[in-house]
């Protein structure tokens, strides 16, 4: 009744049979024929069987609507496309259509069960579909013991077989173990078999027992002699492998697991790559023997892993750096000379040093480079100098700036093991250019301070030590590298912020300010030319007479270097740019009496100017950081009680100056005409404007006491003398610093006098041609002559 059920269950699906007309039943000893390609059903089967030519899918429609049973038939040529009845086997399965199913893209699946052979008798024609008569054949039921004997045998076999499969359907083992019948044992195992389609055709079609088992056991064996040797091979390999080609196999396996994901040419060709670069890079030995070590380390790591990329970069940086000298090239020192004045205008002493050094260079290839330090205020030319000093020695130039720097690590770098390390700013300024003797400028070394993480001004001192340079160990290589070719040039405002340690390592070259005359040789050879360039301008567009500068420098710039003065040019020359570029001038002539329209009113007056003479007022000479300055001391006296009262923001130093000039006066009082009871009854102040400007230092006393001295006897001091120097309370004059910054401070001041201490006579060569021509120097022993010469 199997079937009759199938048929209530899935009658709503079904539709009309295709090619319409037709839908009467076949006669009850006939069947509908559906030809299969390369499938046999066997009796007690359950096979899923693919359905699409549309008379087959005619013939399982009209057996379902009929309740019937369906033939399925091999076809001798599983190519053909529509199988005629020659064709087709004669043998074959009677089913039970289980099921019936059609996916959403129309192709059908039909679910049968083998019930029992049949044979065809004769085709029956009009149909769209095949039918046949047919004959079904009964399955042989003989018990002899022969066929007993066949069947354990069989069984036997495929027990085995099932158990050297990798995998058996559940249930399996059961069946074959239960099955009294040999024909049903014989159609199992010949079902799961995997034979082709015509062997098992002929084991369908042979219905003796006997043969039929026969047949069966024989193809079994042949598939049981392959499942044996394969467990065998498998066995004796697992057993025969050593380990050592056990890691040969996993390495193969590793290497195509590799290469499916796309991984194992990038590594190897990566790792060739680095060992090229190492053999390329000239390291020293232990250095490469490093790199080495850590080549094999990166040999033996997975690529995920983040050690991976941290001993990559390691060896990058390695091989990137430069450990091999160039060549050395010929030094041509004329031509250095040449390059340096080309590029700065005075400047003797340095470019002599740099010559000095040439020379030995080229007599001594081997020695060691010198560590110079330019000192001096803003705007001199100390970084453009290094530019071109590498220019003169032909060498590549690298800056690098320490303003601000406050962590050791931006020096020697930090340890690999922390996330993010890189080497210290030397040595990546030495990767950037690439040469291990090139010119190294470390900018603003004054500037840099202690942090929580070191001082970094400690750690300079191994960079900066001429003797224990060329093996200098950055944290992050952690092998030594030599600096010893480099020059290093340091550039500092102030030197008193650099420790002493590292202040004796280096050369200390100082650059003091330009004189007017200085002034106006850079100006018209550098500045104006630079300018001209920055803001468009033509070489015919524009004159700027010596006039116009000499203006400019006294008038509107008061400073050391030239920063000041090339950024008023550059106003003045934009003002030129805007008529040209308007059309309204094709030439622009700028000369002194255009600068008040242009520039706007003069910001410095000329000092002499300034001064009025009363009783108690000098000028004193100070230097400061940017260059030298004129400064009045004041002094007046007012009925009081004997205090001495000091405003100005003068520093620690500048108020016992003061006090040592008073107490100086006090003690001459009576040399100079003074009455002693005067300092009971007055207080005495005194004053130094630009009281928002901080000074400090000794060299105002001499200008003190002269004031002093002045007020007390009511003198007026000379309006062409300026002074310096430090008193003792023994009267005694005392040399100060800053003498060549004072002298051309003077001399801009518009000064003709100057008294200076006579132990600084020995600065007197320092001081600029042009200055000494304008000045008439006064060299004092004691402070007394300081009074005889100021107050006439």
């Amino acid at each position: 009744m199997h079937h009759h059920q199938a048929h209530r269950l899935f009658a709503p699906d079904l539709g009309p049979a295709p090619g319409g007309g037709d839908g009467a039943s076949l006669p009850p000893d006939a069947l509908a024929i559906l030809p299969v390609r390369d499938t046999v059903l066997f009796p007690g089967a359950v096979l899923p069987i693919a359905v699409g030519r549309p008379s087959s899918v005619a013939a399982v429609q009209h057996a379902m609507r009929d309740g019937q049973q369906i033939g399925v038939l091999l076809q001798r040529d599983p190519q053909s496309p529509e199988p005629g009845t020659a064709d087709l086997y004669r043998t074959g399965t009677v089913a039970n259509v289980l099921r019936w199913l059609t996916a959403p893209d129309g192709t059908h699946q039909l679910v049968c069960q083998g019930v029992q052979r049949f044979r065809t008798l004769d085709w029956i024609s009009g149909r769209p579909f095949l039918a046949a008569g047919i004959v079904r054949l009964d399955e042989p039921d003989q018990r002899t013991t022969e066929i007993e004997a066949r069947v354990m045998h069989l069984r036997g076999q495929a027990l085995e077989a099932l158990r050297l499969l990798p995998q058996v359907p559940e249930g399996l083992v059961n069946t074959v173990q239960t099955l009294e019948s040999g024909a049903a044992l014989a159609d199992l195992v010949a079902g799961y078999m995997d034979l082709a389609a015509a062997e098992k055709q002929e084991i369908l079609e042979t219905l003796e027992l006997v043969p039929r088992l026969d047949r069966v056991s024989a193809a079994l064996a042949g598939r049981l002699e392959v499942l044996r040797l394969n467990a065998e091979i498998g066995q004796r390999t697992r057993a025969s492998l050593d380990a050592r080609q056990r890691e040969m196999l996993l390495r193969e396996q590793m290497a195509s697991i590799q290469k499916q994901l796309g991984e194992d040419d990038g590594k190897s060709v990566e790792l060739k790559e680095l060992t090229e670069a190492i053999e390329k890079a000239g390291m020293p030995a232990e250095v490469e023997a490093a790199a080495r070590k850590e080549l094999r380390r990166l040999e033996r790591m997975p690529e995920a892993s983040p050690e991976h990329g941290m001993i990559r970069g390691y060896l990058d940086w390695m091989t990137d750096l430069p450990w091999r000298l160039p060549e050395e090239r010929p030094i041509d020192i004329a031509e250095a000379r040449r390059i340096l004045d080309e590029d700065h205008f005075g400047l003797g002493r340095i470019k002599q040093r740099i010559v000095e050094y040439l020379a030995v260079r080229k007599l001594a290839p081997q020695g060691k480079a010198p560590i110079l330090c330019f000192a001096g205020p803003p705007g001199v030319g100390k970084t453009s100098l290094g530019q071109s000093i590498a220019r003169a020695m032909g060498r590549p130039f690298v800056r690098v700036s320490l303003g601000g720097v406050h962590d050791e690590a931006e020096i020697r770098g930090h340890r690999r093991t922390y996330i993010g390390a890189l080497p210290g700013n030397i040595l990546q300024a030495i990767r950037k250019v690439h040469a291990r003797d090139c010119v190294m400028m470390l900018d603003e070394i004054d500037k840099m301070g202690r942090g929580i993480q070191g001082d970094p001004s400690a750690a300079m001192l191994e960079v900066l030590d001429p003797e224990q340079n060329d093996s200098f160990r950055d944290n992050y290589l952690g092998v030594p590298f030599d600096l010893s070719r480099v020059v290093f040039i340091a550039t500092a405002n102030m030197l008193d912020t650099i420790p002493g340690p590292l202040r004796d390592r280096m050369e200390i070259i100082e650059l003091t300010g330009y004189t007017e005359a200085e002034k106006l040789q850079i100006a018209r050879r550098y500045l104006v030319r630079r300018q001209r360039e920055a803001n468009g301008l033509q070489p015919g567009q524009l004159e700027i007479t010596d006039e116009a500068l000499r203006a400019i420098i006294q008038d509107y710039t008061r400073e050391a270097g030239v920063r000041g003065l090339e950024r008023e040019i550059g106003r003045a020359l934009r003002h030129a740019a805007v008529r040209i570029a308007e059309g309204s001038a094709t030439t622009v002539r700028i000369g002194a009496e255009d600068l008040g329209g242009i520039l706007g009113p003069r910001r410095f007056e000329s000092e002499v100017a300034l001064r009025t003479s009363v009783p108690g007022v000098v000028t004193g000479l100070a230097w400061t950081p940017v260059g030298g300055d004129i400064l009045f001391i004041e002094a007046t006296r007012t009925p009081g009680g004997g205090r001495l009262i000091l405003t100005g923001q003068l520093g620690e130093v500048m108020r016992e100056s003061a006090q040592a000039a008073l107490s100086l006066v006090k003690s001459r009082a009576v040399e100079f005409g003074i009455d002693p009871a005067l300092f009971e009854r007055s207080d005495i102040h005194i004053h130094v404007p630009a009281g928002a400007t901080p000074k400090d230092g000794p060299s105002a006393g001499v200008a003190m006491f002269t004031a002093l001295v002045s007020l007390l006897t009511n003198r007026t001091v000379r309006q062409d003398t300026a002074m310096t120097g430090e008193i003792s309370l023994r009267g005694l004059v005392l040399p100060v610093g800053g003498i060549r910054e004072k002298a051309v401070a003077a001399a801009r001041a518009g000064l003709t006098r100057v008294l200076m201490p006579a132990r600084n006579r020995k600065d007197y060569e320092e001081i600029p041609e042009d200055a000494r021509n304008r000045l008439e120097f006064v060299w004092l022993e004691r402070a007394e002559e300081a009074v005889a010469q100021a107050l006439g």
